[in-house]
Parts: structure tokens; C-alpha cells; sequence
């Protein structure tokens, strides 16, 4: 190992010859029948312990483990993956794959997926480590190639942690090792408005030399887009924005387990991916002519507009905005887009949905919730505008 490498061992993924450890330690886990039954997979977690004593490699783990998870639900809990784009990864070319973010593991899991399918090199996964909070964790994502992306609220350990991610992004794609995968954001879009964040594209040009344009260029940004027809954890969500309208949010022991598991496990309807024509070098260029902040403004908008562009709208998308429009007293819009029978199914999903929310949200202290007819509105209205603010968007 080289002195570069040895830099990133606190947050690299696992190399093949760490496999075998890591699995070892995992047939040992005490909650593995239970995941397996979780998952319900087939012969429970004997299948499990079987198919890690079979992993040498991390290819080994992503066929016989994470291939076995994420096929086991989307079978159960979606109504058909499509994708599109795969033509850009014919070569030997990588790149730093930049996505809207909706669910904490799916997202990145169903992009793994496809690519192994596809015998496309799987990429490196960039994930925060709040939610590493186990071994048992960190051994399921580092052995599917997870970089470790540090938290903290220390301004120097921030611009530390930063410029290592940075550096080892750089490293990955300029050497043509791997290519990555990173939201566009820190955290899951809540509100279903998918925006690139400046500091994340502050952060990956902070390993560069110095000259924006040469440093964006170097790492063949690729933006990607995934929808899916029934939003990830959309009552969870619904239930954060209202708490956030009123107080700081905090989350709780477990809450990022909880959305983790409720992601896994709730309906997904359909899903798309959709992987765009990579960021051309004259886009660059062009944003190289702006003042330094604002180049970063423009780049985002680029990847932005490719993004909503590529992003699927589904029936329930054009329900929400149209119930919108009807609540403002203006015409519905989107009429030839869906179905009454798919409206009243939304409707009524809507309902339950936000059913599910209110016995929590009437213990939730510090927080006035004595009008029970204006709450239960405003929770409507938050979830509507999670499915109708991606219309809204591609609009523009």
C-alpha cells in the first residue's frame, strides 16, 4: 500500500482482502435470522450465513449478499425498475456520479444493482457516518463500497474531514480506480425539491490545483436522477417539515434505523433511474467566466436542470398539483395525466399516510396542535407538495 493510499484507510472502502474478516464477523451477527426474516428471504438467516461464507472478494459480496437483498425487495415492493443512460459507462472512463437523493439506501443500492447486472464496475458509495453506528454497519457497508463521509460540527474537523473525501474522490476517478457515487446534497430531499448544494461542489474542487474549470473537468461529473412513483419514508418526511416549521428538528435515537427499515419495507410502485450526459467541458468554461461563488451557482444550475429534466413523473405527481391548484381555486392542469381511479387511490394513500403520522405527532411536546382540523390540513398540504414540487420544477 502506498503512502497516498494509506491516508484514506479511515475512510475507504474495504479491499478484497479484507472480505473474508468481515464476512466472518457478520455469520456471527445475533440479529441475522431476524433480518433475514425482515427481508423474508428463503431458508432465513442459514441462506445468509451460507452465502457469506462464500465471500472471498468484494465482488463475491455484492452477488451473493447485496444482489440477494436488493432483488428480494424490489420483488416485494415495487412494480418494475427502468433505467436509461448505461451507454456512458461502455468504457473505461469514470466518473463522479452526482444524484438526487430519496431514500438513505436504495438510492445508491438499485444504482449497484443495475450496474452489476450490466457487468458495469459497481461505484464507491459516499455515506455519512451517522449512519455507521454499528460494526455490524460499517462491515455491510465498507464491504460494499462505502466511503465513510464525516460529520462534525468543528469547523477545522470540517475543512480536515473535507478535504480527505475531496482528495480520495480525485484520487478514485483521476486514476481511473472507481467511480463514484454522492448526493447532491447532504441528507435526503424532504420536500421533494431536488437542488444541488454549493458546498458540496465547493467541497470536491477543494483537492483540485486551483483553476475551477481544469479541477470540474478532471472529475467527469455525471448527474443521475431517480423517482420513484411512491416517495420513500413521504409520511416521515411530511411529519419533519411540520415539526421543522416550529421548532430546530433533532432527530432521535434510531430515527435514521427506523427510515432506513420503512424505506425497505413500504411500496414503491414504479422506479426510474436516469443517468444523463456527463457535464461537457464547455459548460464548464462557462461557469469558469463568473465570480468565484457564483460559478459554483451556475454549475449547480446545470446539474440541476439535467436532473429534473431526466427526472420521471408519475401519476401521483400530477395528482398533487392539480389537488394544489383546486385548493387555490385555478384550474386543474394535468387532468390527461392520470386517471380518476389513480386519483381516488392517491387520495386515499394520502389519508393513511398522514393517519399514520397524527398519534405521534399528539404527543409531540411543544407543539400546539389544539386546532385538530387546521393540523391535519397543513399535514396535507406538506405531503401534496412533496409529490408536486418535482412538477413544478420540470416546468420551468
Amino acid at each position: 500500500m502506498s503512502g497516498l493510499d494509506s491516508i484514506f484507510d479511515g475512510i475507504r472502502p474495504y479491499y478484497d482482502s479484507e472480505i473474508s474478516d468481515s464476512a466472518a464477523r457478520l455469520q456471527t451477527f445475533e440479529y441475522l435470522n431476524d433480518i433475514a426474516a425482515f427481508l423474508k428471504i428463503e431458508g432465513g438467516g442459514d441462506t445468509l450465513r451460507t452465502a457469506l461464507s462464500k465471500c472471498a472478494t468484494i465482488d463475491d459480496f455484492q452477488d451473493k449478499i447485496m444482489v440477494l437483498v436488493v432483488e428480494h425487495i424490489l420483488s416485494r415492493t415495487s412494480a418494475g425498475l427502468e433505467y436509461s443512460g448505461l451507454e456512458y459507462f461502455g468504457g473505461n472512463k469514470k466518473y463522479l456520479i452526482l444524484a438526487n437523493h430519496r431514500d438513505i439506501v436504495l438510492d445508491s443500492a438499485i444504482i449497484q444493482l443495475i450496474f452489476h447486472q450490466h457487468k458495469i464496475s459497481t461505484t464507491e458509495i459516499a455515506v455519512g457516518d451517522n449512519l455507521i453506528t454499528s460494526k455490524f454497519i460499517e462491515d455491510v457497508a465498507r464491504s460494499n463500497k462505502m466511503i465513510k463521509v464525516t460529520r462534525s460540527s468543528s469547523p477545522r474537523e470540517v475543512y480536515n474531514s473535507s478535504m480527505l473525501l475531496s482528495k480520495y474522490i480525485r484520487h478514485q476517478i483521476v486514476s481511473g480506480n472507481s467511480s463514484i457515487w454522492i448526493a447532491q446534497r447532504n441528507g435526503r430531499t424532504k420536500d421533494g425539491l431536488d437542488l444541488t448544494e454549493q458546498g458540496l461542489l465547493k467541497m470536491i474542487q477543494m483537492s483540485g490545483g486551483g483553476d475551477f474549470e481544469a479541477d470540474m473537468i478532471q472529475l467527469n461529473i455525471l448527474p443521475a436522477a431517480i423517482s420513484y412513483e411512491f416517495e420513500p419514508c413521504d409520511a416521515l418526511k411530511c411529519r419533519e417539515i411540520f415539526i421543522t416549521r416550529r421548532h430546530s428538528y433533532s432527530k432521535q435515537d434510531g430515527e435514521d434505523l427506523n427510515s432506513i427499515l420503512t424505506g425497505m419495507k413500504s411500496w414503491k410502485g414504479r422506479i426510474s433511474i436516469v443517468f444523463t450526459e456527463p457535464i461537457l467541458p464547455h459548460e464548464v468554461s462557462y461557469c469558469s467566466t463568473f465570480s468565484k461563488n457564483e460559478r459554483f451557482l451556475e454549475l449547480g444550475k446545470i446539474i440541476d436542470k439535467q436532473i429534473h429534466a431526466a427526472y420521471r413523473l408519475w401519476p401521483n405527481n400530477y395528482i398533487a398539483e392539480d389537488v394544489l391548484l383546486n385548493r387555490s381555486n385555478k384550474p386543474c392542469a394535468y387532468e390527461n395525466k392520470y386517471s380518476a381511479e389513480e386519483k381516488s387511490r392517491f387520495v386515499l394513500y394520502m389519508a393513511e399516510q398522514i393517519e399514520s403520522i397524527l398519534p405521534e405527532l399528539l404527543k409531540h411536546k411543544g407543539i400546539d396542535l389544539s386546532d385538530s382540523e387546521a393540523i391535519y390540513k397543513e399535514l396535507e398540504d406538506i405531503f401534496l407538495h412533496i409529490y408536486a414540487n418535482p412538477v413544478k420544477v420540470s416546468s420551468r
